[in-house]
């Protein structure tokens, strides 16, 4: 009897062990992960408006925000993203390749509420500190140790006639390399 329980629960741990590790490798597998649909909307190095699907996946999920998205690579040199306009809010977030938030915050950061944002590897950023370009000069410096990655501002429309200004907003979002 002893040996039919210590086989039970042996069996039982170890299946535990392989549901745990496939839900983990999950968004490794997949064929329609975050980058994989961003990709899909087109080029690097623009900004593509997330709308929602027909099965309520994408965009923002929220009625009150749009997104739009930006594929970049920093094996290009650094990543420079712009905005202007007035909207009532907006945030932006930096994503891995593997969709991981790395780095995110909102217009109340920015001294005059636009977005002016450089993205850079370590060795990018000592060369932008040593010698910063005239047009980053009042940009949000931000250090990441990735290659590519994404960008997705999100902007507030809090009632139907802010939609034009916000989509507005987001479709004029820069997002170019930044020459060295």
């Amino acid at each position: 009897m002893g040996r039919l329980f210590h086989a039970l629960l042996v069996g039982l741990i170890g299946a535990g062990i392989v549901h745990v590790a496939a839900l983990l490798l999950v968004p490794v597998y997949s064929d329609r992960n975050a980058w994989s649909r961003i990709s899909g909307y087109g080029a690097p190095y623009r900004f593509h408006l997330l709308e929602t699907e027909k099965d309520g996946r994408g965009g923002a999920g929220d009625p009150l925000f749009q997104e739009a998205a930006c594929r970049f690579d920093l094996t290009d040199g650094p990543a420079r993203i712009t905005t202007g306009g007035n909207v009532p809010f907006w945030s932006v977030s930096i994503y891995n390749r593997s969709a991981e938030n790395l780095y995110s915050f909102n217009d109340r950061t920015s001294t005059d509420g636009r977005l002016d944002l450089v993205i850079a590897n370590p060795v990018q950023m000592i060369n932008l500190k040593k010698d910063l370009p005239e047009a980053a000069a009042q940009s949000i410096l931000v250090e990441q140790d990735i290659d590519e990655g994404i960008v997705v501002i999100r902007g507030f429309t809090p009632d139907q006639s802010w939609q034009p200004s916000v989509r507005d907003f987001l479709s004029d979002a820069g997002c170019a390399s930044l020459p060295m």
